[in-house]
């Protein structure tokens, strides 16, 4: 019989999946940019590949390379190292171990071919995305920010930056990463000269943006190796100093990742200290925000009153009055303009 390449099954059923299987699982991340020939081919092998190595996430390829969130069973770690390494151009990719496990961090496997694997707005052919910044470690990182002719910068969503991020960090006012690239080159149009260092989650975004830059004449551009997962990691095993507050945005059923003990952001409903990431209830809304528990019983986990009431209606009324329409916003708040974290 031959596999099913596409998940079959309902939320419910997969949850239920999950729950049976009392496996330790692995968190992790890759990513790699290559000149690939066949993005729909190498879509169908991975999932003929990893599905049976219990594989769950959402991966992305294209013919610039792969950009993968997933989780698998622990005990199926090597095999999947073997299937990467069984890819020429995949071959000693790094694997970011994430900072904290959780077992339902995924419920499905998701392959899709896309345009790009990091959706980048730019329409640039001599734009050459294996051309990027040096690599710096943890260690390197720190010694680089300590220097007065040091601008770090954060590559990341400001949502992403609003509740953890490195200290004394521009971080930018993007919604996207089409937009931020724009932005960043913007804001530092007239310090050129000075040395930049580029930081995101794991690395894949500051991997084309430090390209991106190199290509419109920035000399010192660094980018931190494996994001702000392989920082956390070097700093754990080397004993180095933290420079990150606060906690780690992910794109995964966990939301955050905790990585200091710092609280760098704010309830957006009542202004107290919270970092505290949920997605209002309210399935026509969907909208991000930061919410204490306070106001998260007050307002029944939903984002304002109106949603509150629409929430209490019978399940058939509200699907009547969403009839497929969903918000536009993605955050409940965002900020006007770029800031420097001063925490």
């Amino acid at each position: 019989m031959e596999r099913p390449l596409h998940n079959l099954l309902d939320r419910n059923s997969l949850v239920a999946k999950l729950d049976q299987d009392d496996r330790e699982r692995t968190t992790l991340s890759l990513y790699r940019y290559a000149n690939v020939a066949n993005a729909d081919f190498l879509r169908d092998h991975l999932f003929a590949n990893w599905h049976p190595l219990g594989v769950l996430g959402r991966i992305y390829v294209s013919s610039e390379g792969i950009n993968a969130q997933l989780s698998l069973p622990t005990v199926n770690l090597e095999h999947f190292k073997r299937s990467c390494e069984n890819i020429d151009w995949l071959s000693g990719v790094r694997l970011n171990i994430a900072i904290e496990g959780d077992p339902k961090s995924f419920l499905k496997l998701i392959i899709k071919v896309r345009d790009k694997i990091v959706a980048d707005g730019l329409d640039d052919d001599t734009f050459d995305v294996t051309n990027c910044g040096q690599h710096v470690s943890a260690k390197e990182f720190n010694q680089l920010a300590e220097k007065e002719d040091t601008i770090v910068v954060d590559m990341r969503n400001h949502y992403e930056s609003e509740v953890g991020h490195f200290k004394g960090a521009i971080l930018p006012a993007a919604e996207t990463f089409r937009d931020e690239i724009q932005e960043v080159e913007d804001l530092l149009a007239e310090r050129k000269e000075k040395n930049i260092v580029l930081y995101c989650t794991g690395g894949i975004r500051c991997e084309k943006a430090s390209a991106y830059l190199k290509h419109k004449g920035f000399p010192n551009v660094h980018q931190l190796e494996g994001g702000i997962i392989e920082y956390v990691r070097q700093v754990k095993s080397e004993g180095l100093s933290n420079r990150f507050k606060g906690v780690n945005f992910v794109f995964d059923e966990r939301m955050a990742e905790r990585v200091s003990d710092d609280v760098v952001s704010q309830c957006h409903h009542c202004g107290e200290d919270s970092d505290d990431l949920t997605n209002c209830v309210n399935a026509a809304c969907n909208v991000l925000m930061v919410q204490c528990p306070s106001c998260a019983a007050k307002l029944n986990a939903t984002c304002s009153d109106e949603c509150m009431t629409f929430t209490s209606l019978p399940e058939d009324e509200q699907k009547a009055q969403r009839s497929g329409q969903r918000s536009s916003r993605r955050t409940l708040k965002a900020p006007d303009s770029a800031r420097t974290a001063d925490r």
